[in-house]
């Protein structure tokens, strides 16, 4: 008999597996242009801070597509830095959800240059690469609030009190807490 996810199997286009979280899995990818304002030290090199900065980006859309809130960025693992990111480049990173606990959820992180600037050949002229060149790549640990901790805008809170609109009222430690 055909399992409930259909023929392709329990990841396959049906669906995912019975009991499987359908967050696991998900992926977010950001693209920016690094403008020569970003480059920190000569030879136009941006430092690997922008690269940190581009997953708190993607890791930020993550959370809000899977649990509604931006949540907090927890720790960084196993940051590696693997090859410069310059001025002119277009960088993309990427956060895949790879574990899902009560409130945290473990992402996996990479940042390529997909473009990159060819000033040899003129000021303004640039080139796609034929294979994006990996630069970073990190796991990390975000939270999100505990279920319920933000009610959706006009529905009651704890307290029977409605939640406030959006952009009215930043989340609080208490938000967060265990």
């Amino acid at each position: 008999m055909p399992s409930p996810a259909g023929p392709a199997g329990p990841s396959g286009p049906a669906g995912p597996a019975e009991g499987k979280d359908p967050r696991l899995g998900l992926s977010v990818t950001h693209r920016r242009y690094v403008t020569y304002g970003d480059a920190h030290y000569g030879g136009n090199l941006v430092d690997g801070a922008y690269a940190l900065a581009l997953f708190g980006d993607v890791a930020t859309e993550v959370c809000i597509r899977t649990d509604g809130d931006e949540g907090l960025f927890a720790s960084y693992a196993d940051v590696q830095f693997r090859a410069p990111v310059q001025a002119g480049d277009i960088i993309e990173a990427t956060a895949a959800v790879t574990a899902v606990g009560r409130r945290s959820r473990e992402l996996t992180f990479e940042a390529s240059v997909v473009c990159r600037a060819d000033p040899e050949r003129g000021p303004s002229a640039a080139t796609v690469l034929p294979e994006p060149l990996v630069v970073a790549t990190a796991t990390g640990t975000v939270v999100v609030p505990a279920p319920g901790g933000h009610p959706a805008p006009g529905h009651p809170a704890p307290g029977g009190h409605p939640a406030p609109a959006p952009g009215t009222g930043p989340a609080t430690e208490s938000d967060f807490a265990v």
